[in-house]
């Protein structure tokens, strides 16, 4: 990534799910500033210092996918902290078959917009409520809060998102109803503040990532199709 393109990642303009809490912040920040009394004025700082990180959190750059047809892209920044064979969640109804599953780790600063890692219809959405514990970990695809969905190709085959909550985050933000039709790279919900996405691929697909790498959300080719 280029010099100019991690500055357009950082001043990238703020996600919807921002406004809440811009208003919020930014509300303290003028309080704080007004006041003439100098024992208040600390109240500015802590809003303004609220406010800075808020556009920084839920900002939203522009994805490019790639041209090609029939890959699988990243639905999340982050790194990946696991590559392994996992049966998909019993919810989505995929069978009892392991598949192949990428977990990509977002701490609090990655961009926090999830988007669909290829073309096709999600046809099933299962929430479960859950515990909080470090998104990095293993048990975390089982025991914490989290938002399930699956995606139908149009080839008939299915792959699973998961959106997980984490040790800070206690929000999941999901858009995706069942019926709708998503592109590659397209956005659909977000997680605040730190968590995890999972993705589960289609049987017989085999990932082209490692443990460690930089995942660029609705860019990065995890696998081919």
């Amino acid at each position: 990534m280029s010099l100019l393109q991690s500055i357009r990642t950082v001043i990238a303009p703020p996600h919807k799910a921002a406004t809440p809490f811009l208003a919020l912040t930014g509300l303290v920040t003028l309080i704080g500033r007004a006041t003439p009394w100098r024992a208040t004025r600390w109240v500015g700082h802590v809003g303004l210092a609220g406010l800075a990180f808020c556009l920084y959190f839920f900002r939203d750059p522009k994805r490019v996918p790639p041209a090609r047809a029939n890959l699988a892209l990243a639905p999340a920044d982050g790194h990946v902290t696991s590559v392994e064979l996992a049966t998909p969640p019993a919810a989505l109804d995929m069978g009892d078959q392991p598949v192949w599953r990428v977990a990509t780790f977002l701490s609090v600063l990655d961009v926090h917009i999830n988007r669909m890692p290829s073309k096709g219809i999600v046809t099933r959405v299962a929430y479960h409520a859950g515990q909080f514990i470090n998104a990095s970990l293993d048990k975390a695809s089982d025991l914490n809060e989290r938002n399930e969905v699956r995606l139908t190709l149009d080839d008939g085959r299915h792959m699973a998102i998961v959106q997980i909550a984490g040790l800070i985050a206690r929000r999941i933000v999901c858009y995706a109803e069942e019926g709708s039709r998503f592109e590659p790279g397209e956005r659909f919900g977000l997680i605040r503040f730190g968590s995890r996405t999972d993705l589960y691929l289609p049987h017989g697909v085999t990932p082209l990532v490692s443990v460690g790498q930089k995942m660029v959300g609705g860019e990065t080719v995890i696998a081919e199709l």
